[in-house]
């Protein structure tokens, strides 16, 4: 395991504290099923379908000790987190931290347009597809800077907030499991490309390693609405920085719980 990047300083209380991570793209809306592009502008509802993923998603993760929630302050993430929790008694009594900082890549001109439209913009600009970036929309980074932002945000808050809750902060991870029971778990629901952005950040900035049997394409590729990713890390102290010491994907993607 290469050393991991140092990520804040000057939080000093805590030796280390265990860290289960949920990522949950939310449920489809009438755009993603016509397969146009909706991005920051367009602040749709769920479809009928996507209100049933969402439940879906809710009864799959209805087991999982949550200690704290995230979401993208837009409608489509914040109808996905609100079914989720109301299937989880662990979420009683918690907050929906609701952050812009999740919001979706704004694809400017493009929003609105078919995804077929961004790919023709892209080619005529004789860029790829991963790298073009439509008028007005954000490019790559500016997204990824968003990534490391919420990332050192909500960082923070759980060493704050759970300092001396984690009772399994110093038992070693055992491959295989869950990690529903964590004492100290985040889930984060945000958005398509977003999350693509976050995966690329866990696996090249922070050195996660791509699971057994998963490419990095996967790793990389866009997941199913109300698909589900999972981590486990630990955030150490080693002198005055706060680190990431170890990460661990135990699936990325996952889509299989989601009604067709």
């Amino acid at each position: 395991m290469r050393k991991a990047c140092c990520l804040v300083d000057g939080l000093q209380e805590m030796k280390s504290l265990m860290l289960g991570l949920t990522f949950v793209r939310h449920g489809e809306t009438q755009f993603n099923k016509e397969g146009l592009l909706q991005g920051q502008a367009i602040d749709c509802p769920l479809s009928e379908v996507g209100l049933q993923q969402a439940e879906a998603a809710g009864r799959y993760l209805t087991d999982v000790k949550f200690s704290n929630l995230f979401v993208s302050d837009m409608l489509r993430a914040r109808q996905t987190a609100e079914t989720i929790v109301k299937h989880n008694s662990s979420c009683a009594g918690l907050q929906l931290a609701c952050d812009p900082l999740l919001k979706e890549k704004s694809f400017g001109i493009a929003e609105g347009k078919r995804v077929q439209d961004i790919k023709d913009m892209a080619k005529a600009a004789g860029q790829s597809l991963a790298i073009f970036t439509p008028p007005q929309g954000e490019t790559q980074e500016q997204v990824k800077q968003r990534v490391k932002e919420f990332w050192l945000k909500m960082l923070r808050q759980v060493w704050c907030e759970h300092r001396g809750d984690n009772e399994r902060s110093s038992a070693p991870y055992v491959a295989g499991e869950e990690a529903d029971d964590l004492a100290v778990h985040a889930l984060v629901v945000s958005h398509g490309a977003y999350l693509c952005v976050t995966m690329r950040f866990l696996v090249d900035d922070l050195h996660c390693p791509v699971p057994e049997g998963c490419s990095r394409a996967r790793m990389f590729s866009l997941s199913p609405n109300a698909g589900v990713s999972r981590f486990v890390l630990t955030l150490t102290q080693e002198d005055e920085a706060f680190k990431v010491s170890h990460i661990q994907c135990l699936f990325v993607n996952k889509g299989d719980h989601v009604a067709t």
